[in-house]
């Protein structure tokens, strides 16, 4: 039988808040849910915000919603952004300049036309008779003034000793500690029912870490007069997130890499996961992406391609003269570009029978995640086919698994939506024509970066996160930062709703979730999520009524454990795990063997009995 990747844990943080037991989501939808429901979020996020755990005020509220999801930059001054200018100065009338500067900081050797006049203490005269070229420290305003940010107040440095780690590093520590401990069961317990190298981790940044503890402080380090530190080569590295969970959080000796995507690039990693527990290399798989590009220089960067929404721009759609931040992003509607956003969100998958087996809460399953490139095509940020057929292959699979009516009447896709007038096109062209294809007449469309930005590698995390709580809650988020559809959009066979969609909770009205994703470059991914209804129909045909009565009297003190981590964390915050130095393994304390390796820690062996996958081309002597 093939395993069933099913996801027993989520967690990790974006604008909307912590992503574990549905909080990001249920920001989304807030002003939809019943009281208490909207009121533990408030809650959870007025903990994780460092807000006065006093009374749920109105005014508390206001505060919340203002400073969270996208709006107006907050990690760097907009209208101060620094910068130099390169000029030069030159003596006047053919005399020269004497100048003192620093002896420790005379340049060596010395450029020409100059001349060192004398010394004294730590100071050198020198006198120049040339042009001297020179920057000159300024600041500028910045023509993008919004993005998706982390919510104001909460720093994943403060999570635990950071150590002058890069922001997409921080966040990676919090973002999988929260993920494995929304599982509700102990890692210690987990590893006791795998070999060491049945855990996976698959995770990346689409950039690789960019602020000043990483790539963008060593670059700039020779041009401030600086020098790179000994951590910022090492951790600017894409893959440097799987590189910490694996050493920091879960001791991982099993497979791993990064699997860059560009914009799909989380759904790039999901594969690896779902491959290797589909394939029987392994039975847990921790995968996800994580990205902080809110850096002025990455701002400015994709400001000149011209895939980021000016200010201007958007008030030039409006009419207006005053930008609202909050509506910045506007999937399949009148728009000027993406927005830029932070985020980090990762997912903890198992194999269907250590889920029973642990009594694990399954929140649903993901069969398949299906990638193809562009083909030629003419310029590489360009759109071409590749899109087109990841859609397809997933629509064909969930027919295949469930039939037509689940793909026509039960399904619902979360679309890639940047908000960008050429993604408007494309995308809605590729859902809208292959909707005809298979016969749905008006396909649920829903485009959550309308309420969080782009978060790149973590983008479609967002997504199938968000697929999740609507299982849970019972609402399609609307895309609400829009008012109109543009004209451009192809939507004839296609539900684009500004409004929240109601439907049953469980799953009952929708089996399925489509996730889409186009990468820069040709990276088009799309993967199929199952509801937790449907997945839990599955595995009674496969597993039977009683192991099933059993599994769920296991469920019930993993549900217990669960909701009391969410307590505990609205309480008194994430317990991040980073096992910095502990339980670190030397080569020497290895027990080898020629069908085994014992790892101290682990309950089980590395098995070392591998058949021989070419059995039909063996040159064994004795066989021979």
């Amino acid at each position: 039988m093939t395993p069933l990747p099913v996801i027993v844990g989520f967690g990790g943080i974006n604008p909307a808040g912590r992503i574990s037991n549905h909080h990001a989501y249920k920001r989304l939808v807030i002003d939809a849910l019943p009281t208490l429901d909207a009121d533990l979020t408030y809650r959870a996020l007025q903990s994780l915000m460092g807000l006065e755990k006093s009374s749920l005020t109105e005014e508390v509220r206001e505060y919340i919603r203002d400073h969270t999801l996208i709006r107006k930059i907050e990690r760097l001054d907009p209208d101060n952004i620094p910068t130099n200018r390169a000029t030069s100065f030159h003596p006047a009338n053919g005399e020269s300049i004497r100048v003192a500067l620093p002896t420790r900081q005379m340049p060596n050797p010395l450029p020409e036309g100059w001349t060192v006049k004398g010394q004294s203490g730590d100071r050198s005269t020198v006198e120049i008779d040339t042009k001297v070229p020179i920057l000159l420290s300024e600041t500028r305003t910045s023509r993008v003034t919004a993005a998706g940010q982390l919510p104001t107040g909460f720093d994943p440095a403060q999570t635990y000793a950071s150590r002058n780690h890069p922001r997409g590093l921080q966040m990676t520590i919090y973002g999988a500690s929260d993920a494995l401990l929304s599982t509700g069961i102990p890692w210690s317990r987990m590893r006791d029912h795998i070999q060491p190298d049945e855990v996976s981790v698959y995770a990346c940044s689409a950039l690789g870490q960019c602020d000043a503890d990483s790539l963008c402080g060593l670059l700039q380090a020779p041009c401030l007069g600086k020098r790179p530190t000994s951590k910022q080569a090492a951790l600017s590295l894409a893959e440097m997130p799987a590189d910490f969970i694996n050493a920091y959080v879960l001791g991982s000796v099993g497979g791993t890499t990064g699997a860059m995507g560009a914009c799909a690039t989380f759904l790039y990693n999901v594969k690896q996961g779902i491959d290797d527990i589909i394939h029987g290399r392994t039975k847990i798989a921790m995968v996800g992406g994580a990205e902080a590009p809110i850096v002025a220089d990455l701002i400015e960067a994709y400001r000149i391609m011209g895939a980021i929404a000016e200010d201007e721009a958007i008030m030039s759609l409006d009419g207006a003269s005053e930008f609202d931040h909050r509506r910045a992003c506007r999937p399949f509607s009148s728009n000027a570009g993406f927005t830029l956003s932070e985020a980090a969100v990762y997912l903890v998958l198992m194999e269907d029978q250590l889920a029973l087996d642990l009594g694990a809460e399954i929140y649903g399953s993901i069969p398949a995640v299906f990638i193809n490139a562009d083909g030629y095509k003419k310029s590489i940020p360009g759109p071409g086919i590749g899109n087109y057929l990841t859609v397809a292959r997933a629509m064909s699979l969930v027919r295949s698994m469930f039939g037509s009516n689940a793909l026509q009447q039960r399904s619902y896709i979360h679309a890639h939506g940047t908000g960008t007038p050429q993604n408007r096109v494309t995308e809605s062209h590729i859902l809208n024509e292959l909707a005809k294809v298979h016969g749905i007449s008006k396909w649920p469309v829903t485009a959550v970066k309308a309420y969080l930005g782009h978060t790149l590698a973590a983008a479609s995390g967002d997504q199938v996160t968000c697929a999740l709580g609507t299982w849970q809650h019972g609402i399609i988020p609307g895309i609400q930062s829009i008012d109109h559809i543009a004209e451009d959009v192809h939507d004839s066979n296609l539900s684009i709703s500004t409004e929240h969609v109601h439907v049953d909770r469980d799953g009952q009205t929708m089996d399925v979730a489509l996730v889409n994703s186009k990468g820069f470059g040709g990276n088009n991914a799309t993967g199929v999520v199952i509801s937790p209804s449907q997945t839990e129909k599955m595995l009674l045909a496969r597993h039977g009524k009683q192991e099933f009565i059993e599994y769920r009297q296991r469920n019930d003190h993993v549900r217990e454990q669960i909701n009391k981590y969410d307590d505990k964390t609205i309480q008194d915050g994430v317990a991040t795990v980073y096992k910095y130095g502990e339980s670190v393994v030397e080569g020497e304390e290895l027990v080898l063997n020629q069908d085994e390796i014992i790892i101290p820690g682990w309950r089980q062996p590395v098995s070392m009995k591998l058949p021989n996958p070419y059995p039909d081309m063996s040159t064994d002597d004795e066989e021979c």
